[in-house]
């Protein structure tokens, strides 16, 4: 049975679009490791791992962190969802980091890992935290932090629109 698929408050919207961005990456590392695990093909997904930190990644943490993590942890029934985000969020900056200056022999594992924890982390944060957001905040609770949350992404990662890190 395929699950409902998730109704999107307008306030998280621009997060969640960028969720989309985050979820096509895993799926260029993990078929293109899957297709070829060469050499070239770590290379090239390293370089486009970098894009994506580069263009929105770091940045949208930096929404996350900055804007809505502080905005709803009073309403949560607990603060360790948020915590565990923030550090996974560390986590992925140092994958990046260590992608970005790999040996051959350790890039793909380090893609293939960067990939599970980026999957993971954006389920959850679309699955847990935005429902419960959604459902904690009332109306003009989330309208006010929609407005926060697209200045600060249109800010913060002005090319977030497309996919330039999936470009050749």
């Amino acid at each position: 049975m395929t699950p409902e698929p998730l109704h999107r408050d307008p306030s998280l919207i621009p997060l969640s679009h960028q969720h989309q961005h985050g979820l096509a990456l895993t799926v260029f590392i993990d078929r293109g490791l899957k297709a070829e695990p060469t050499r070239e093909k770590g290379l090239e997904l390293a370089a486009k791992v970098a894009r994506a930190a580069e263009v929105e990644l770091l940045g949208h943490f930096r929404v996350e962190e900055e804007i809505l993590f502080p905005a709803v942890r009073r309403y949560l029934a607990s603060g360790e969802l948020l915590d565990r985000l923030i550090a996974e969020h560390r986590v992925m900056e140092d994958l990046v980091r260590r992608i970005a200056h790999a040996t051959d022999e350790d890039r793909i594992p380090l893609l293939k890992r960067f990939g599970e924890v980026l999957h993971g982390h954006i389920r959850t944060e679309e699955r847990q935290l935005f429902q419960d957001i959604q459902e904690r905040l009332d109306a003009s609770r989330l309208k006010e932090l929609g407005r926060a949350v697209a200045a600060r992404v249109e800010a913060v990662c002005p090319l977030s629109d497309r996919l330039p890190w999936a470009e050749k």
